[in-house]
């Protein structure tokens, strides 16, 4: 294997990693919900449209496995449950930009909107 096809399947690989991560219909939505102040589980529900619950707590999981988000559990009565985006999940911002205006580009071109 040559130089060019070991780093060429090294750039496949990473691509991979970051999709599956942050991949999906859901997971931006939810990180971009969380960062503009929804903190609460019914409060992210409410904000991003055909969520459901089920798909909502496992893609928190998931995020919350991969330090994008954190749980925060308040002791209160009632126990209150806040997510919040880390430090680490900020960093997604880099590529969340780029994603949206390729995304609008992409639309106008296909449906001239």
């Amino acid at each position: 294997m040559t130089k060019e096809e070991k780093r060429f399947q090294e750039k496949i690989k990473s691509i991979q990693d970051t999709m599956f991560v942050i991949g999906g219909k859901w997971k931006i939505p939810i990180i971009l919900s969380v960062y503009s102040g929804n903190k609460r589980f019914n409060e992210i529900s409410n904000s991003i449209p055909k969520i459901t619950n089920r798909v909502l707590s496992k893609e928190l999981k998931h995020l919350e496995e991969n330090l994008l988000i954190t749980r925060n559990v308040i002791e209160d009565y009632p126990v209150r449950i806040e997510y919040a985006v880390t430090d680490y999940g900020l960093g997604l911002e880099e590529i969340a930009k780029p994603l949206e205006s390729w995304g609008k580009k992409h639309k106008k071109k296909i449906i001239g909107k």
